[in-house]
């Protein structure tokens, strides 16, 4: 009996330390405790990378990002996206706030196939689309049989 009291209340101090890391976690993000949880605010833009035949389409969800607050970079095929969300005037006395503002970075390791020189980027409608090629000698090629 004594072994699950012990346990019960092992279990209760582990109950309260998660309480106070979420707590801490959301100080930490800023957020409101009593309005939102712990998983409600994304940390970072989402973010889908898309294989076709003749290269790959990156797309980062970034709505209210201007182009001039962003910063692309690729180095040994290593794809970093930086940038800032700004707050938009007259946005204060909020009772929930669930859009993300501040500065991000997602840094996206891309396939071998990718050919960093073959990158081009566009912000529309508050979708970045990056288009990267493909190494012509690692894209398949279509080979012939002939029948003797």
């Amino acid at each position: 009996m004594n072994w699950l009291l012990r346990n019960r209340d092992a279990e209760a101090d582990g109950i309260d330390e998660l309480d106070r890391v979420r707590r801490e976690l959301a100080r930490f993000f800023d957020s409101d405790d009593e309005n939102s949880g712990l998983f409600d605010r994304s940390a970072a833009p989402a973010v889908d990378l898309i294989e076709r035949t003749d290269g790959y389409v990156l797309y980062i969800d970034l709505p209210g990002v201007d182009k001039k607050d962003l910063e692309l970079n690729v180095e040994h095929n290593v794809l970093s996206v930086k940038g800032e969300k700004k707050e938009s005037k007259g946005s204060k006395g909020f009772f929930r706030k669930e859009n993300w503002t501040g500065t991000f970075r997602r840094t996206i390791s891309l396939p071998q196939a990718a050919d960093p020189e073959k990158t081009q980027a566009e912000l529309k409608d508050g979708v970045l689309t990056i288009n990267i090629g493909k190494r012509e000698e690692l894209k398949p090629r279509q080979i012939t049989v002939s029948v003797n």
